[in-house]
């Protein structure tokens, strides 16, 4: 058996990266304001971008029975027309997956297997990875970059923030950022200048002592060509229909 770095680590950032207070007071002495404020402003910017295509390139850390650990590496590409739109598609040496919702329906894929299920879907994106996750236990790729500014977080669960200066990603200048909460250390690269983009991020769950690491670089295409049918879905030739199971069955 092995244990994974678990979603609600994911989700933990995620939170703590969409929701800091703008002009928030009080902040502990360990917690630069400054990195909070670069966190809020990528957030904000983010909730701006309403057509984009991104690709991820992701190194995942499973932890083995004898605390060893194994990591597995993918390849995501997302398109996505906020609120409603949403193209994913997810390859690893483990499995291959495609995400398709147009507003109406969602559609999971699994090409190799020959099986696909679509289910009803509520009317956004953001509506949806709350569905997904409540009723289905699923997850869609890169769900971070849909969840900026959820409710329920806030910059008092950093333990530590800091800036490490400059960086590069991927040839774009960066801002290299590290932060601490209970459980969690977490990097994030935030590109420099009008367009503060995620650029890197790294989540490191501490309170395992195999210390699992999720890694994920990105790089953004804000101006794709896409159409209503990028966002349709049409299945393989010999795919079966399965039912998506609920959490509770």
């Amino acid at each position: 058996m092995m244990r994974s770095l678990p979603l609600s680590a994911v989700l933990a950032v995620t939170m703590a990266m969409a929701a800091i207070p703008a002009g928030a007071q009080q902040t502990p002495p360990a917690v630069d304001p400054a990195a909070v404020k670069a966190l809020d402003d990528m957030s904000a910017y983010l909730r701006t971008v309403k057509t984009f295509e991104v690709e991820a390139l992701t190194a995942t850390d499973d932890v083995l029975d004898d605390g060893q650990t194994d990591q597995s590496t993918g390849r995501t590409i997302i398109v996505a027309q906020m609120p409603n739109r949403l193209f994913a598609e997810t390859t690893s040496d483990r499995m291959s997956r495609t995400y398709v919702y147009d507003g109406k329906t969602f559609t999971l894929s699994a090409r190799r297997a020959g099986y696909y299920a679509t289910v009803p879907a509520p009317p956004t994106v953001r509506e949806l990875a709350d569905v997904l996750s409540d009723k289905y236990d699923l997850e869609i790729p890169l769900a971070d970059l849909f969840l900026w500014g959820a409710p329920g977080w806030s910059h008092g669960e950093l333990t530590s923030a800091i800036d490490l200066g400059p960086a590069v990603i991927d040839g774009t200048t960066c801002q290299h950022y590290a932060f601490r909460q209970a459980g969690l250390d977490w990097q994030v690269w935030i590109q420099k200048g009008d367009f503060p983009l995620p650029r890197k991020l790294v989540i490191t769950t501490t309170d395992d002592e195999a210390r699992p690491r999720h890694a994920a670089v990105y790089r953004w295409n804000l101006a794709p060509s896409v159409n209503d049918a990028a966002f349709a879905f049409t299945p393989p030739k010999g795919a079966n229909r399965i039912i998506l199971a609920t959490v509770a069955q």
